[in-house]
C-alpha cells in the first residue's frame, strides 16, 4: 500500500534502495527530502551526506540475511556467507562459506569451505570432509587448526564383477576424496563390510559378506597398512580394500571379484598430526 502524504507535507517516501537510502516523490518526479521532511515520516537524517535513511547500510547485513538459519552463541564466531543450517556454541569458530547442515562446539575450530553435514567438537579441529566428526585435540597448545585431531567419516559404494572402485565421502556420488591438510601424517583404521546383492557367479549366494580391518599410517603419498579379515559368511570370493591415491589425494579402494556385485560400507577412524 502506498505511503498517504502526511498533512502540511507535499512530497512522501517512494522507495529504499540496498543501501537504506530513501526516495521521496511530489507525486511527479523523484526528490531529495530535507531533515524535517525525512524525521516526519520516521526516519532518520544523516547530515553527513544529506540523506534520508532506514538503516545503516553494514556490509555484514547480506551475509546476516543469507544466514538467517543460524544458530550462534558465543563470542568471535563467524559464519561465511552461504552458510546455512549451522549450530555454533563457543568461542572463536569459524565455518566457511558454501556450507550447510554443521555443528561446532567448542573453541577455536573450523569447518572447511563446502562441507555439509560435518560436527566438530573440542578445540583447533578442523572439519575437511562431508559428515566428518572431528574431536579437535588442542592443536599443540594453539600451533594451529587440525594439528593434532582425532575423526571419522563413513564411505560407501558398490561394485559389479572384479572391478577397482573408489568409495564415496559420506555418499556423496560426486565426491571420493579424502581432503589432507598441510605436512600431516595420518593413522588410520578402516572397518570395511561387503555385501553380495546380485550378479551371475554360481558360487555361493545372495548375503554372503566379508568384514575386514584395514590399519595403517599415510605421510605425503607413502602408506603402510595392513589388512586382516575379522569375520565372513559363505563364498564371497576374492576382495581387497585399502587407501590409495590418485594423483596427490587420498581415496580408499575396494575391489571386487567377477560376476558378484557388491555393496561396501566403510567407516575410516583418522588419527592426525601435523608437524
Amino acid at each position: 500500500m502506498a505511503t498517504p502524504y502526511l498533512n502540511g507535507y507535499s512530497v512522501k517516501p517512494a522507495s529504499v534502495n540496498s543501501l537504506g537510502i530513501v526516495s521521496f516523490t511530489d507525486g511527479r518526479i523523484e526528490v531529495t527530502p530535507n531533515q524535517q521532511q525525512c524525521e516526519a515520516y520516521g526516519y532518520t537524517y544523516d547530515r553527513a551526506s544529506g540523506t534520508c535513511k532506514a538503516f545503516t547500510y553494514s556490509t555484514n547485513l547480506e551475509k546476516s540475511l543469507n544466514n538467517q538459519s543460524n544458530y550462534v552463541r558465543g563470542a568471535n564466531n563467524t559464519t561465511e556467507t552461504g552458510t546455512n543450517n549451522t549450530h555454533i556454541i563457543g568461542e572463536s569458530n569459524t565455518v566457511k562459506g558454501l556450507s550447510r547442515n554443521n555443528i561446532i562446539v567448542g573453541s577455536n575450530n573450523e569447518i572447511a569451505n563446502g562441507v555439509n553435514n560435518a560436527v566438530v567438537f573440542g578445540n583447533y579441529g578442523l572439519a575437511q570432509r562431508p559428515g566428518e566428526v572431528v574431536i579437535g585435540g588442542g592443536g599443540f597448545s594453539g600451533t594451529g587448526k587440525g594439528y593434532a585431531q582425532s575423526s571419522v567419516i563413513t564411505l560407501t559404494g558398490t561394485t559389479v564383477g572384479a572391478t577397482t572402485t573408489d568409495l564415496y565421502v559420506n555418499g556423496d556420488s560426486t565426491n571420493t576424496i579424502i581432503a589432507r591438510n598441510g605436512n600431516l601424517f595420518t593413522g588410520f583404521e578402516a572397518k570395511v563390510i561387503g555385501v553380495r546383492t546380485g550378479g551371475t557367479n554360481h558360487s555361493g549366494a545372495i548375503n554372503d559378506r566379508k568384514f575386514n580391518r584395514v590399519t595403517g599410517i599415510v605421510y605425503g603419498n607413502t602408506v603402510n597398512q595392513t589388512t586382516t579379515l575379522l569375520a565372513s559368511f559363505g563364498s564371497l570370493g576374492s576382495i581387497t580394500t585399502n587407501i590409495a591415491f590418485r594423483g596427490s589425494n587420498m581415496i580408499f579402494e575396494v575391489t571386487g571379484n567377477a560376476n558378484r556385485n557388491i555393496s561396501w560400507s566403510c567407516t575410516l577412524n583418522l588419527y592426525e598430526v601435523i608437524i
